[in-house]
């Protein structure tokens, strides 16, 4: 016994002693976050939707879903927040691509050097950073995912594709442009599952390197122009005669019945701008049944992807030791307005360009209102699943989780799981503070401790959340005040009610505006309401 007592005890001292040495420090777990584009709240079945998902399903089933991930409104700024962990504007992107000049430093349409990418700051802590997929942070301004701190990189400037023939197929693998007929690429591919492909390629080279991994998987799926195979499409074409009004009413419920939905959350009226599916005729009503077949079939082949991702991690060895977040850029997209688009001989073909439209919008955001571009509920709320098996408790499998994130959260999620340090410089630069806070703590149920209020501000459109309650408004209409936790669907203002909650709220978003360099838009982007002003009179003038 007494043998048995000192070799335990010798064991015991040994191990501690190689761990303060590090030689047994906890091992740092592989980070994979996925950004899709312009995926509604309710496009997931695990969210609400009838559209089949089942690895992303299965992916919250095994994990957290968060029932409040919030992102930017739009593509591009939420891409600089997610890359940065500073808002939109502090990064350089307060609005698109286009820049303003110097004089508007938070309008330069490029990441700035006063930010540092999630690559940057992991590359220090060890890790192996790789990115496939839209990069639309300042290509054309010559910022690459290759000289933002990516190891590896496959990335297109911007989206417009699916397919190798598409007018707006260009990738760029390194840094270096690669043909779209390269050997280096797979025949006839598209481009969702090659993010995958590349993305486990790159994996491979970490694997090698024995690196723990960070990969950035940013799709253009279900962005526009709406294009998947024929088979596919063919699953789901006759689903959608059903209606817009029927299909929203479908997904609340179920979104009730899943849990993800207060029913005290009242859905929100239709909007009166978009026709009632009845009064459509049938070839109208065949007409947006198959836009919104494509638009199914993209997301479906979207979760065909995670699946084999999925797979690719499980044959590696890696996936139990892999966090993967999961998350959208933007609300469902109502862009171009009421009809959407339905041009090409082969509506979903590499050759054909299809928006799906107002009224199959509104399904995507529900149970919310408003759209991608917009700061209310519908335009800023994202499904947002989190899956590490060897993290997450198993006793938080399939939970929910109501605290507010945002996507400026995910960098200071990725430098607590990493065991990273954010800099005060970067290569003889100042860094900006970072605005997110670490989402770990809520991987096991705990408070994440959220010091400030979450802003929004885009193209006029206006936000802040603090706690319970949000002020938002739209462009040059009055503030309206919220009680998110009793009515996230936002039907009743409480701004008159209680007007000391929404002057303070007001003054914290006044401050925040100055201090990232926000400026009205209207001013600083009068070309936009010239063009839209000229479009809207061409219009009327049919």
């Amino acid at each position: 016994m007494l043998v048995k007592f000192k070799i335990t005890t010798s064991l015991m001292l040994a191990a501690a002693l190689l761990t303060s040495y590090g030689l047994f420090a906890q091992k740092k777990p592989n980070v994979i976050v996925i950004l899709a584009d312009d995926l509604g709240y309710a496009d997931l079945g695990c969210y609400g939707s009838e559209i089949p998902t089942p690895n992303l399903d299965k992916l919250a089933q095994n994990g957290v879903r968060l029932t409040s991930f919030y992102n930017t409104a739009r593509c591009c700024p939420t891409r600089a927040a997610l890359l940065t962990g500073v808002y939109s504007h502090q990064a350089g992107i307060g609005h698109m691509m286009e820049d303003q000049g110097a004089a508007h430093p938070a309008y330069r349409g490029q990441l700035n050097h006063n930010s540092v990418t999630i690559a940057e700051v992991m590359n220090t802590a060890g890790y192996f950073t790789a990115m496939t997929g839209k990069w639309h942070v300042g290509h054309q301004h010559g910022v690459y995912p290759s000289n933002r701190g990516f190891n590896r990189s496959l990335h297109a400037p911007a989206g417009g594709f699916y397919y190798g023939e598409g007018k707006n197929a260009k990738l760029f693998l390194n840094g270096k442009e690669l043909p779209n007929d390269s050997e280096k690429l797979p025949r006839n591919w598209y481009s969702t599952d090659l993010w995958t492909d590349y993305g486990l390629r790159f994996i491979d080279e970490a694997i090698d390197e024995k690196k723990p991994f960070l990969l950035y998987l940013a799709h253009n799926a279900p962005h526009f122009p709406l294009q998947a195979p024929k088979e596919d499409i063919d699953k789901f074409k006759g689903k959608y005669l059903k209606g817009w009004e029927k299909l929203r009413q479908e997904r609340y419920e179920k979104q009730i019945k899943l849990g993800l939905v207060d029913p005290s959350w009242k859905l929100p009226p239709a909007n009166p701008n978009i026709p009632k599916w009845e009064s459509l005729s049938k070839e109208e009503q065949e007409k947006y049944d198959h836009m919104m077949a494509i638009y199914a079939a993209v997301i479906y082949r979207l979760d065909k992807s995670v699946g084999d991702l999925v797979a690719g991690l499980k044959k590696r060895g890696v996936f139990d030791d892999t966090v993967i977040l999961f998350v959208s850029d933007n609300g469902g997209n109502a862009e171009p307005g009421l009809e959407g688009r339905f041009e090409g001989e082969t509506p979903g073909s590499a050759l054909s360009t299809v928006f799906i439209g107002q009224g199959w919008a509104e399904a995507a955001c529900t149970p919310f209102w408003a759209y991608k571009h917009h700061t209310h509920e519908g335009g800023v709320s994202s499904p947002g699943i989190i899956s590490w098996p060897n993290g997450i408790p198993v006793s938080r499998n399939g939970k929910f989780e109501k605290q507010p994130a945002h996507i400026t959260d995910i960098m200071a999620t990725l430098v607590d799981l990493g065991g990273a340090k954010y800099p005060e410089t970067f290569e003889g630069n100042k860094i900006q503070p970072l605005e997110g806070t670490s989402l770990k703590p809520a991987f096991t149920g705990k408070p994440i401790g959220r010091k400030n209020p979450i802003f929004w501000e885009h193209e006029g459109n206006r936000a802040i959340r603090d706690g319970k309650y949000k002020l938002v408004a739209e462009k040059t209409e009055k503030w309206q005040l919220y009680d998110i936790e009793k009515d996230r669907t936002e039907l009743h203002d409480l701004s008159g009610k209680l007007p000391e909650v929404a002057k303070k709220l007001e003054a914290e978003y006044d401050a925040w505006y100055k201090k990232v360099g926000a400026e009205p838009f209207e001013k600083t982007f009068k070309w936009f309401y010239d063009y839209d002003k000229a479009k809207k009179e061409a219009s009327s003038d049919k």
